[in-house]
């Protein structure tokens, strides 16, 4: 069974196409195209230019990612109606022009079918996306199964060669969302807490942004946190000690905001000020983030704790997190993502689509599908 998968959920453009052969799965391509560049002016991801850049380069994705696959062929004789793909793209034309080209000039694939990431996510990213894989499901005939992105970010890590164990806990963390997850079994997920405010890892950005770091200011805190001293400045763990398992990150931001006023612009100029200020930054949200795992495998008796999401591919974080499960959680089971494979990726929508299929919804019935911006477990 091949699979092709799309994920436009924020400013990554992301296609692969994956194989499930006697139970196992193989990437057969993975293909992710950044827009870093066109949101860094602005300190953040600006939906609808984000939009604007899925539109521009969801067809080479797509063509990249069938390419490496060994699924692109030349079509020289297709002549079939592209009525139905003017209804569905009509609001996104300049997708519309590139997707009836690709479809001139390529024939049909040999896939089983598309999974596509419903939410959450921005929703008019979501809905290029989801159009996209709509227009090629009716020309291809092909079905879609609609995913939970949150649920890839914990299901990509089938592909380690670790066995996971339930009930297990999964730590979902990323510049919109940090959650913890109880899973039952495979197909069971509850969700036991979130964030009241800022993400973990929109409380990287904006400490980023308020020491004058480029944007996105997760990966540039982690560059700088590594000459730094995490010890440098007392900062507030927000809610390390409450009875739930919830998470809030605002107080952080507004505290380091307050001690860059207090140090003086003259002296946060100085690198060593920036990496200090990035490591205590960084240490206060990894002390928070481990905490409350540990927390609610202990409490709900856990046997595996998972990993998933962008910021979680910070190495600090996972070096910290092996280290606490080998002191206080040695019998428990951690798995965690690839590095490149816990910020948003298509590799991962395939895997849930995989173990989503009694969720597929026939090429002639693509009305049902829909964004769903705020969705949750």
């Amino acid at each position: 069974m091949k699979i092709l998968a799309i994920d436009t959920s924020c400013d990554e453009t992301c296609a692969a196409v994956l194989e499930e052969k006697n139970g196992k799965i193989k990437i057969k391509s993975n293909v992710v195209s950044s827009q870093i560049k066109v949101h860094k002016k602005y300190g953040g991801v600006v939906p609808g230019l984000a939009k604007r850049e899925h539109e521009k380069n969801l067809t080479k994705v797509l063509e990249e990612s069938l390419k490496k696959a060994g699924l692109l062929k030349k079509d020289k004789k297709n002549k079939k109606s592209f009525k139905e793909i003017d209804k569905i793209l009509e609001r996104e034309k300049e997708l519309l022009k590139l997707t009836k080209k690709f479809l001139k000039d390529y024939k049909k694939p040999d896939i089983d079918f598309i999974a596509v990431t419903k939410g959450p996510g921005l929703e008019p990213c979501l809905w290029t996306g989801i159009n996209f894989a709509k227009a090629l499901s009716f020309f291809w005939e092909k079905p879609i199964i609609p995913v939970n992105h949150l649920k890839g970010h914990i299901l990509v890590n089938l592909l380690e060669k670790k066995e996971i164990k339930f009930p297990a806990i999964a730590l979902v963390a990323s510049g919109g969302h940090t959650e913890l997850v109880f899973i039952k079994d495979i197909k069971n997920y509850k969700l036991l807490g979130e964030t009241r405010d800022d993400a973990a890892g929109e409380c990287l950005d904006k400490v980023a942004k308020i020491i004058n770091l480029p944007y996105p200011g997760g990966p540039e805190i982690e560059k700088l946190a590594k000459i730094g001293n995490p010890k440098a400045y007392s900062l507030p763990r927000p809610m390390i000690t409450s009875k739930d398992y919830d998470f809030s990150f605002s107080g952080l931001k507004t505290a380091v905001l307050y001690l860059t006023k207090k140090i003086g612009k003259r002296k946060l100029k100085s690198k060593k000020t920036k990496s200090d200020i990035a490591a205590s930054s960084q240490q206060a949200i990894i002390d928070v983030l481990i905490s409350k795992t540990i927390k609610a495998a202990k409490d709900k008796k856990a046997k595996t704790i998972l990993f998933g999401g962008g910021v979680v591919a910070n190495k600090e974080l996972r070096k910290q997190m092996k280290k606490k499960m080998k002191m206080e959680l040695p019998k428990i089971n951690y798995i965690e993502p690839k590095v490149s494979l816990s910020t948003d990726n298509a590799v991962m929508i395939g895997i849930t689509g995989l173990l989503s299929k009694k969720k597929m919804i026939p090429f002639k019935n693509l009305s049902k599908i829909k964004a769903k911006a705020n969705i949750n477990f």
